[in-house]
Parts: structure tokens; sequence; C-alpha cells
């Protein structure tokens, strides 16, 4: 008899970060429809092999990953399978984690909660270090880019309980950040950073 996956809460402004198993998934939820969730794939047996957006553009030969997609690592091997995505999707890989650095330049004199730091505390929290924070996959953040190639800060499409499944294609560890932007609206017009949710799936029949 299946019972229903435990749901996993991702505190707004906050970091998590889980092992899965080749075959295993996880699902992210846009709980409310406003957050993004910046995203991070590591190689569960050596760190410095993760998720890349720079190799992943053009492995896919597209900005942003869909539906039945791999996600690509920096030794250009798939990581991942975007499994399903009940949302827009419209994702975004352009763009950097924030870090206390962006916020300075935003006009923050104190220290501003932000993903570069959420990233290490999460891994810390597994027990595991990671060598650096690579771009992350920048779930349901909508940047527009324009013809000519001007960014814009957009709100994300989604709306509340739209969800990724992602689905390992190696041992690997995920990384979550429910971003802490609350200065732009890529949280939405209300710059209201809330928590998401997650759960992880069995691998398939």
């Amino acid at each position: 008899m299946s019972t229903e996956p435990e749901t996993f809460t991702l505190p707004a402004r906050r970091g998590r970060a889980v092992r899965l198993s080749k075959g295993e998934a996880i699902q992210i939820v846009n709980t409310h429809g406003t957050q993004v969730v910046d995203t991070w794939v590591f190689n569960a047996e050596d760190l410095t092999e993760f998720l890349s957006n720079e190799h992943m553009r053009p492995t896919l030969g597209k900005l942003w990953p869909g539906e039945g997609d791999a996600l690509i690592t920096n030794r250009r091997r798939p990581i991942m399978i975007m499994e399903e995505d009940t949302s827009p999707g419209r994702h975004d890989t352009l763009i950097a984690a924030c870090d206390d650095y962006r916020y300075g330049l935003l006009g923050c004199t104190d220290y501003h909660d932000n993903c570069t730091d959420n990233l290490h505390a999460a891994m810390r929290r597994i027990g595991l270090e990671a060598p650096e924070c690579p771009s992350p996959l920048n779930l349901w953040m909508n940047i527009p880019v324009t013809a000519d190639g001007v960014t814009s800060w957009g709100e994300p499409l989604s709306k509340a309980g739209d969800h990724v499944v992602l689905r390992a294609q190696m041992d690997c560890i995920v990384a979550m950040s429910a971003c802490p932007q609350d200065i732009l609206p890529i949280n939405g017009a209300a710059c209201q950073p809330t928590e998401a949710h997650y759960r992880l799936l069995d691998r398939q029949a």
C-alpha cells in the first residue's frame, strides 16, 4: 500500500539540502506562487561536479530547461531530468545567487539574508561543505530578455501550488534557497519572501 510522501518546509529566506540516490526525485512546490527557489545540484560522490547553467544552455539550445529536459553538469553530463513542471515554465539561468555584496549595491548597510550563505548553511546542515557557489537554476524567477539583450526584473508567472519534479540521474545533493530578495519584485510585487515546500519521491516503478 502506497503512502503520500512527507512534505518538508523550505522556510522563507532560508536554505535546505537533501541527498537523492539515482532514480529518486524531488518535488519542489511554489506554495504561494510567487517564491523564487534558487536550486543547486551536486554530484554526491564529487562535489566539484555540479549543475552548470553555462554548460546546460548550449546543450539544450535555450535559456532555461523545460519538462523533459536534462540538467547538465560542468562535465557535460545529465545530473537530473525536469520530469514535471506545472507552472508556465519560466525559470532563470542567467542571474547569480544573491549575496551580501549584492544587497550592499542595492543600498543595504547591514547584513542581509542571501542565497549564497543559504547554500553553504544548507550543505553544512547535512555535514557537507560546498566547494563554491555555482550559478543556480532559479526556479520560477522571471527575467525578461529583449531582442537586443536587455534584461529586467519580472514577477513570477507561477501560481500557488505549482511544482516541478526533478529526477536524479546519479547520486546527488539538491540544495535549495527560498530567495530572500525583498527589494526587487522577483518574489512578486509585494517583495515578500515566503516559504516553499518539497517532497522526496521514490524511484519510478
